[in-house]
């Protein structure tokens, strides 16, 4: 039971970890912050992964409230939020435009880096599903375990960005971000399959 329980986190921490683009939000983080002193990165990199931890936590607990009050079926937003988070991974995969440098006196913590960079449109879809499919308490309380330690893996790598930045270079940092997309979409593909497939067992 123990092994079995500690795979199912694995699982779930690996989802969660893939859905976050670490490699990509490293990349926009980095881009974002050039003129940045190493202290003001690192006090970023906190704010942002506590403000990204949160958002993700509000998604993951009120999935079944949003699709009661929308009366929307768990299959129909498997099917839903799968396709958007392929889109995603292919642009993932495709991406060649950098973003503006941040200004000193503007503040990046929520808006893009946390909201949209690392829980766009396609994650809320993901983390709303994943939520959702998780109705044993114990199930649930894994789940939220793995997402915060996703989203504390995530803030370490942000906080040692640099480090990362000097180790892999620009190009290896977009080497991973390309992978990353590669496992979304495999992962989009599964969603996607398995709402069609629940859909149709009905």
């Amino acid at each position: 039971m123990y092994t079995e329980s500690l795979a199912f986190g694995f699982s779930i921490w690996l989802r969660f970890f893939f859905l976050f683009t670490p490699f990509f939000a490293l990349t926009m983080f980095l881009t974002l912050t050039q003129s940045y002193t190493e202290p003001q990165r690192r006090n970023l990199a906190v704010r942002v992964t506590c403000a990204a931890a949160v958002v993700c936590m509000a998604l993951f607990f009120f999935g079944n409230v949003v699709f009661a009050v929308f009366g929307i079926t768990l299959d129909a937003f498997r099917v839903g939020a799968g396709a958007l988070l392929f889109l995603s991974a292919v642009r993932l995969v495709y991406a060649k435009e950098a973003p503006p440098i941040a200004g000193e006196n503007e503040d990046v913590t929520v808006v893009p880096l946390a909201i949209p960079i690392i829980v766009g449109p396609a994650t809320t879809g993901a983390l709303l599903v994943l939520g959702g499919e998780m109705t044993d308490a114990s199930h649930r309380m894994t789940g939220l375990a793995a997402l915060i330690l996703a989203a504390f893996t995530l803030g370490v790598i942000l906080f040692l960005g640099s480090a990362i930045e000097r180790v892999l270079g620009k190009r290896g940092l977009g080497i991973l971000s390309k992978i990353t997309g590669l496992v979304l979409a495999a992962l989009a593909a599964q969603m996607i399959l398995m709402g069609i497939q629940h859909f149709f067992s009905l």
